[in-house]
């Protein structure tokens, strides 16, 4: 993790804590139990549990965003697109219960970024310094991030744009995010979707734009929800995947971060830490209380 605001502590960059009792949390620890859980191959649920936790923000009302950490109460955590995160949870929570001092959102936007890196993906500048929820009261309404499909090309492509100019994203920024699915796959019993998008499923890489501009596309024949395969039928495509085909404005990013993981990977990391830290209200001063 980079040093995020110039000050270094336990190996590790952190710029500002929620609390003089957070800034007691001993990241280098919690970094390395995360790791192993990453190396045990649950990285990418890690991912999707940050995503879809600060994915939730509004711009315009200035709430949702991953302070909170409002998933772990219903009914934000019974949203459809949020099925399967309490397996992410539940793999997190004994980190928790030995490290009380650092929040769920801190905790959870922290192994996102673990996961990243020790993954093979860009160095990522976390800081520290969310809170947690009481309760449930501010859980945001279901439908704020990103559908697979609306029906048609032209929705789909309108949706995409919808939710993250919404969050506060441009074009450049939305194909760089959605960079992050040359991690996992999807489940029929979460999504109803199946299959990985890449070969490398736990290997953070450019190869998701790869696949979609080198890879020849066509529709799956199956009962489940329509959904794009390659010729060999292992991998998967969504239609919002290949949305990024149809747009022509997200298909020039699409082509760049192709060819150039360079670019890919410093464009990734600027957007990611930006989506991490959307409506966060970080403390300006809060970690003076380390040295008492």
């Amino acid at each position: 993790i980079a040093v995020a605001g110039g000050f270094a502590f336990a190996g590790l960059g952190i710029s500002s804590f929620a609390s003089a009792e957070e800034a007691t949390a001993d990241i280098a620890k919690i970094r390395s139990e995360i790791e192993e859980l990453v190396d045990e191959g649950h990285g990418p649920i890690f991912v999707r549990l940050a995503w879809h936790a600060a994915g939730t923000f509004d711009k315009a009302s200035g709430t949702g965003g991953s302070s909170g950490a409002k998933m772990r109460f219903s009914p934000e955590a019974d949203h459809g697109a949020n099925a399967g995160l309490q397996v992410a949870r539940d793999l997190l929570e004994p980190i928790k219960a030995r490290n009380p001092e650092i929040s769920y959102a801190d905790l959870w936007t922290l192994a996102s970024c673990v996961a990243i890196e020790t993954m093979g993906g860009p160095e990522l500048a976390w800081k520290a310094g969310r809170t947690d929820d009481a309760d449930g009261a501010n859980c945001t309404p279901d439908g704020r991030l990103p559908g697979a499909d609306m029906g048609q090309a032209g929705k789909t492509v309108s949706h995409i744009r919808d939710v993250f100019y919404r969050m506060g994203f441009n074009d450049q920024e939305i194909v760089a995010l959605l960079g992050a699915h040359a991690l996992g796959r999807c489940h029929t019993d979460r999504s109803g979707y199946w299959g990985p998008w890449t070969r490398a499923e736990t290997s953070f890489s450019n190869e998701y734009y790869r696949e979609l501009i080198e890879n020849t596309w066509t529709l799956k024949k199956w009962d489940g929800p329509e959904q794009f395969e390659d010729p060999t039928g292992d991998l998967m495509m969504l239609p919002s995947d290949m949305a990024l085909l149809w747009d022509k404005e997200f298909r020039k990013h699409v082509e760049i971060y192709a060819k150039d993981s360079d670019a890919f990977y410093a464009d990734f990391s600027k957007a990611y830490m930006k989506l991490m830290e959307l409506g966060v209200k970080f403390p300006s001063k809060g970690w003076f209380g380390i040295f008492g």
